[in-house]
């Protein structure tokens, strides 16, 4: 779970440096549009993905021995 969530937050990373840098949106330039259900699907997976990452911060580190 927690390598689905990395994937999705570097996908949504990539895609907002692509808006930022281009004004181009990825995911709408894939999926036919921002506002097309599998555009708002997306979106909306990748916003949980970042929800779930906020739990990385507070988990204790394992130590490789």
């Amino acid at each position: 779970m927690d390598r689905l969530a990395l994937i999705l937050v570097i996908v949504g990373a990539i895609n907002w440096l692509l808006v930022g840098l281009f004004q181009w949106d990825l995911v709408a330039a894939l999926f036919n549009g921002e506002s097309s259900f599998l555009s708002r699907i997306v979106y909306s997976l990748i916003g949980l993905a970042g929800l779930y990452s906020i739990s990385l911060l507070f988990r204790e580190r394992r130590t490789a021995s």
